[in-house]
């Protein structure tokens, strides 16, 4: 899958550690433990999918990837202090190491790169699109506390909460790219689409596996979002339902011993896994229909196929 993009992806790191240098040796340091960690690269991986699959400028599609990757990169960063993370891809949190002012200005420092990088793609449309992605990842962190403050667990608020966390992103890559090399509005429109239910999708496996995963696998405790007192889809429909029990739990964050393995077991008892389960696989045909009318070849069966992944990596 990934060989067809794999020296876009070497030369995608080179090129990040060149953005994120900084006479300023915290900044510095910080994007180089971002560079060196890697991660999925999963947006810049989309990107230059989409390149190949629309045949667009090697150097528009780079520039592209690096938008959307540091704009990512950024939101962790933040994300990391707001949630009061130990680690980040296995390592202390960069504000646990370096304190709350640097980490917050290293990642204000990457969104100022993101600027310069704009103005090098000097396309309005996409500078549009950045911006609407910036002010949703921002509103979906910022309703996701307003949901455990007011109480007002539903789907529709999560859905979009889940799309401010990390559909819009993945959604800006492809339609990034679609917009840089000046497509038509029916393909741009289905890599938008794709993007969107891709990126649903590997959010809802990601709430999935962070209560019902195996901590071995994860290499963390499982019930992370339960005691910030997030509710996400597998205990959605508990709490719609009305099950007592699973209201008492999320409102004191699981504080109490065994809440998480008792939540575990009311999850499986009403069918919270299965409905997870279900959502996640409609969001994967979705993604993938949104494919099928674009031209084929190697680049789209690498988009049908990083989806299709989701559902995998439930067992």
């Amino acid at each position: 899958m990934l060989p067809l993009i794999e020296h876009r992806l070497a030369a995608f790191e080179v090129r990040i550690g060149a953005e994120l240098r900084s006479n300023v040796a915290f900044i510095e340091a910080i994007g180089a433990e971002l560079v060196g960690a890697g991660g999925k690269r999963l947006r810049p991986s989309l990107a230059f999918l989409a390149g190949e699959l629309l045949g667009a400028d090697d150097e528009d599609t780079m520039l592209v990837a690096l938008a959307v990757e540091l704009l990512h990169s950024a939101s962790l960063l933040h994300d990391d202090l707001i949630d009061d993370a130990d680690t980040r891809r296995g390592a202390k949190a960069a504000f646990r190491r370096y304190g709350n002012v640097v980490s917050v200005m290293s990642g204000d420092y990457m969104l100022a790169r993101v600027l310069g990088l704009l103005a090098r793609i000097d396309s309005r449309a996409f500078t549009a699109l950045m911006s609407d992605t910036a002010a949703r990842i921002c509103e979906g962190e910022v309703l996701q506390f307003q949901m455990a403050t007011l109480e007002t667990w539903d789907l529709p608020t999560y859905e979009t909460v889940i799309e401010g966390k990390t559909a819009v992103l993945m959604a800006a890559a492809v339609e990034g790219v679609a917009l840089v090399a000046d497509v038509d509005v029916a393909a741009r429109a289905a890599l938008r689409d794709y993007g969107m239910a891709f990126g649903r999708a590997f959010q809802l496996r990601d709430d999935y596996l962070d209560l019902l995963g195996d901590p071995a696998v994860l290499r963390k405790p499982v019930g992370g979002d339960l005691r910030e007192g997030k509710v996400t889809m597998p205990v959605l429909g508990l709490i719609e339902d009305g099950i007592a029990e699973a209201l008492a739990i999320v409102r004191r964050h699981a504080g109490d011993e065994g809440d998480v393995e008792r939540m575990v077991e009311l999850v499986r008892e009403h069918g919270g896994d299965r409905r997870t389960q279900l959502a996640i696989a409609a969001e994967v045909e979705r993604a993938t229909a949104a494919l099928a009318h674009l031209p084929g070849g190697a680049a789209r069966a690498a988009l049908t196929v990083l989806p299709r992944a989701e559902l995998e990596r439930l067992s």
